[in-house]
């Protein structure tokens, strides 16, 4: 996962202008847009248009690939509670990662829900309907992992801690997976998949033990400031970060640092200092 990650965030480093700047606005206009269009719809062939319907793929309604997430869920002011919620968590997400890495991780779940939705037609000749549904509500596991400590307040009066909220989200993806007929029950674990390509690694550091933490991570420091001395000895620069690659050769002007939770001596530049997944080993 580490290295999923990582990978992920070397992308977005050089492909800075890739993804779609407020990406959940897009999607929770479309949806209301599509939700509103329904309601004027008595015969129900609006939203037949849009549906997941691989074998209507693979005779050129491709469109349908991206309006499945457009599809609500509910409506009433369930849904604009729903919308709320996504726009609220998406563009904290965005800000956080950057445009660039939270395109990639919307177009990952999407992409895994229709990889998944041609397996089981592929299998059974049969396609069912797919959403966009458990991929939004995962995005709440994402923020939990970034800000677990957050308090926010619940039915706008409880104060209460995100990270209590994310096990109250995942206790009912598990009851989805349980109650729900197949082959629905196993979006909320398509969802899950796509969550933890981006943050397992986080979630590996908030569930690990302090303890065990702190004494893998002990380093001789007068033993490692000399083997790096011999690798800077053959190397033209003197501080590389560890996620990105740059150096302070080729950016004079960034800062570096080492991380004191990494196992070992590992640099990071300013921009990944306090965004990157911690060595293990």
């Amino acid at each position: 996962m580490k290295k999923i990650m990582n990978a992920v965030d070397r992308f977005c480093y050089k492909h800075p202008k890739f993804g779609v700047r407020n990406l959940m606005l897009y999607v929770v206009i479309g949806t209301a847009i599509v939700w509103f269009f329904d309601l004027m719809d008595t015969t129900g062939l609006f939203l037949n248009m849009l549906y997941f319907n691989p074998a209507l793929m693979v005779r050129g309604q491709v469109w349908r690939l991206f309006t499945f997430a457009l599809v609500p869920e509910s409506s009433g002011i369930w849904l604009l509670l729903l919308l709320y919620f996504y726009y609220f968590i998406g563009n904290a997400l965005e800000n956080q990662w950057g445009t660039a890495k939270f395109t990639v991780y919307y177009l990952s779940g999407m992409l895994l829900t229709i990889i998944f939705g041609f397996i089981y037609w592929g299998i059974t000749g049969r396609s069912f309907q797919l959403s966009a549904y458990y991929l939004n509500l995962s995005m709440f596991f994402s923020f939990a992992t970034l800000y677990p400590e957050t308090r926010v307040l619940l039915f706008f009066f409880i104060p209460i801690k995100i990270k209590w909220l994310a096990f109250l989200d995942a206790a009912y993806f598990l009851a989805s997976v349980v109650w729900t007929p197949f082959p629905l029950n196993l979006l909320p674990v398509v969802a899950v998949l796509n969550y933890l390509l981006f943050c397992g690694g986080y979630l590996l550091e908030y569930i690990r033990p302090y303890k065990a933490r702190a004494s893998r991570s002990t380093v001789n420091f007068r033993r490692e400031a000399r083997r790096i001395n011999r690798e800077q000895a053959r190397k033209p620069y003197t501080r590389k970060c560890a996620v990105c690659g740059r150096t302070d050769t080729d950016y004079p002007n960034l800062e570096f640092r080492y991380c004191s939770r990494c196992q070992g001596y590992h640099c990071f530049c300013q921009d990944h200092i306090n965004n990157h997944v911690h060595f293990t080993e």
